[in-house]
């Protein structure tokens, strides 16, 4: 463990945000686990001033003393009352009140604000509200991915937020702050909560399914969308981990799942997992875009942990079997690309009847075509050259054994190999 606690770089982008004239309301979003509320608290105890309501939405009890500006707060706090609209707009005036009576303006967070039904609708009004009046309140909004993302954020509040993206954590912060090595980082992937039990594997798995797995299902996802199969959506995660690295059609999916009904609830389904940072299935690159829409996708994970918790290996029958370790490799570096490259880098796989590109990543008219080798080889890819052919000029990427070395390739986010 570090000496100092480890800061990610977001928490910085916060700070300059907090230090602005309030304009947008501040949205802090991401999976579960990649410590968002941590970030958000290491920006207020560096901010400088106590002026601050921190409200954790799904978490009636708060903590004594920890980002709550009085004992006025924390008894308030303690009720036993639904974290309704009325209760949100109860909490925003009491911020409204302290921003009226500081010269330094006040700064109202609202954590799990995905928890409050009809949540974004109240949030427009209080903030169109506040901006008529000039009010100097910063508002900070911190939440999980799907509900967040699809449906308060694009459809009520367009052009009144400002986007803080907290991802799953990098080779080098999970270096840095917790001393892993390459080989284990690609076994036990970038949750940062589960690095003190990577000594004690069984512990470690059980964190990962109990702790991270199991929660992203069933409460960012099932309790916060309508899932009409919610056992079918657990079973395609489990396929999904499973085939991590490979091309897996929907049909063929359909064969190995119970009561799995069309491919189109799949394909929302995958969706579903991947807005909660979980598994994403990449589509083939076309010159057109709706081949590629219609293509097989690639399974890959968004963090390793989650493909080798429920292996079966431990990290040293993983890293024997050669075969299912250059699996593992592979979704480590296409969890990267899309941790560090989205929204901005568009990533896919490509393929045709006897070449292929692990990865393809494009923004705007730069293409860079990758291949990952886990294993020996000659530091020539084939594929790359005939992609080439197909799609002109762009650069060509060799990763692993006779190519750039894993660990640098980790070490820049995707837009470095562009």
């Amino acid at each position: 463990m570090p000496a100092q606690p480890y800061q990610r770089q977001e928490v910085s982008t916060l700070l300059n945000r907090l230090s602005e004239t309030p304009r947008l309301l501040i949205f802090v979003a991401g999976p579960r686990q990649v410590g968002k509320t941590t970030l958000v608290h290491d920006a207020l105890s560096q901010f400088g001033r106590s002026d601050y309501h921190f409200v954790p939405v799904d978490q009636p009890d708060a903590p004594r003393g920890y980002g709550l500006s009085s004992v006025e707060d924390i008894a308030y706090d303690r009720d036993a009352r639904p974290r309704d609209t009325t209760w949100l707009v109860e909490q925003w005036q009491r911020a409204r009140a302290a921003a009226r009576e500081s010269t330094n303006g006040h700064i109202l967070v609202l954590d799990e604000i995905q928890k409050i039904p009809r949540w974004s609708e109240a949030v427009k009004g209080l903030w169109d509200a506040d901006r008529a009046e000039e009010l100097r309140l910063h508002v900070v909004l911190l939440g999980s991915s799907p509900l967040l993302m699809q449906k308060g954020m694009t459809e009520s509040l367009t052009g009144r937020f400002d986007l803080i993206r907290v991802t799953h954590w990098s080779f080098s912060e999970m270096h840095e702050a917790f001393d892993y090595d390459l080989d284990e980082y690609i076994y036990f992937g970038g949750y940062p909560g589960s690095a003190a039990y990577i000594r004690d594997e069984p512990r470690w798995r059980n964190y990962v399914r109990d702790g991270l797995i199991e929660p992203s299902i069933e409460r960012d996802i099932l309790m916060m969308t309508r899932v009409d199969k919610p056992a079918l959506l657990k079973q395609l995660f489990h396929l999904g981990c499973k085939y991590s690295g490979q091309l897996l059609s929907y049909t063929k999916m359909l064969g190995q799942l119970q009561d799995a009904g069309n491919t189109v609830t799949l394909a929302h389904y995958l969706d579903l997992l991947g807005n909660a940072g979980m598994i994403q299935g990449l589509q083939k690159y076309a010159g057109q875009q709706h081949r590629r829409r219609a293509s097989v996708p690639k399974l890959n994970v968004l963090n390793t942990s989650l493909m080798s918790a429920g292996s079966g290996y431990t990290k040293a029958e993983a890293k024997a079997d050669r075969s299912y370790w250059g699996r593992l490799v592979e979704s480590a570096v296409g969890a990267h690309l899309h941790n560090t490259g989205y929204p901005d880098c568009q990533q896919y796989y490509w393929r045709d009847s006897r070449h292929e590109v692990d990865f393809v990543i494009e923004r705007g008219n730069k293409l860079t075509a990758i291949e990952v080798k886990s294993g020996p080889s000659s530091g020539h890819a084939s594929g790359l050259d005939v992609f080439e052919e197909n799609f002109g000029k762009c650069r060509k990427l060799l990763v692993g054994e006779g190519g750039i070395p894993l660990v640098e390739f980790l070490s820049y986010p995707a837009e470095h190999w562009l």
